[in-house]
């Protein structure tokens, strides 16, 4: 088989546009780390969402113990005040994917009494999508509805690389991939 030019030429473009669509791959996000959701080990669920970026289409892992733990996601309000009695999500499996479906500010905790009041509760404000991989969501610092301080501006961590590994490695597949038809393709002109 003979490429042209224009045909080889269109075939790196095409490439480049899949890495560049690879790269916007959604992450999953583990709450809480390798600790996961839970009160044992003083989690500080604050300081885990600052150091990591949130955008849409992005998912939340909430992994815990189903016997001692739940996750309900509820209204800011309810947020502040502990309650949780009007939920608008309750999940309950111990191992529970929730999407984040839209920029925003998204409140969960634990409805089980006193673990609320005993800091089991997440603020996860989730930026938009950009359409260019090279540039960032833009984030901006909000205070923190449980301490009222604001936090850092998002940022890489040890934490977002794991909770990031399933993006992160599709994503260096699809470059790996990529290079390699880009070295064949030049080597056939």
């Amino acid at each position: 088989m003979v490429f042209t030019r224009e045909s080889v030429c269109l075939i790196i473009v095409l490439i480049i546009l899949m890495g560049m669509l690879g790269e916007s791959v959604a992450s999953v996000h583990k709450v809480g780390g390798s600790a996961g959701w839970t009160i044992l080990g003083k989690v500080d669920y604050n300081k885990w969402t600052s150091s990591d970026t949130f955008t849409a289409g992005d998912s939340l892992l909430f992994v815990y113990n189903s016997q001692f733990h739940n996750v309900k996601q509820v209204s800011r309000r309810d947020f502040l005040s502990c309650n949780a009695t009007s939920a608008m999500a309750t999940y309950t499996s111990g191992s529970d994917m929730v999407a984040l479906t839209k920029p925003g500010h998204f409140y969960f905790l634990c409805g089980f009494p006193g673990h609320c009041q005993a800091v089991q509760k997440l603020h996860v404000l989730v930026g938009a999508v950009i359409d260019s991989p090279s540039l960032s969501p833009a984030s901006t610092p909000v205070p923190s509805p449980s301490t009222g301080s604001s936090p850092s501006p998002a940022r890489a961590s040890e934490d977002s690389a794991q909770n990031g590994a399933f993006s992160s490695s599709v994503s260096t597949a699809l470059s790996s991939a990529m290079s390699g038809v880009v070295v064949f393709l030049v080597a056939l002109v």
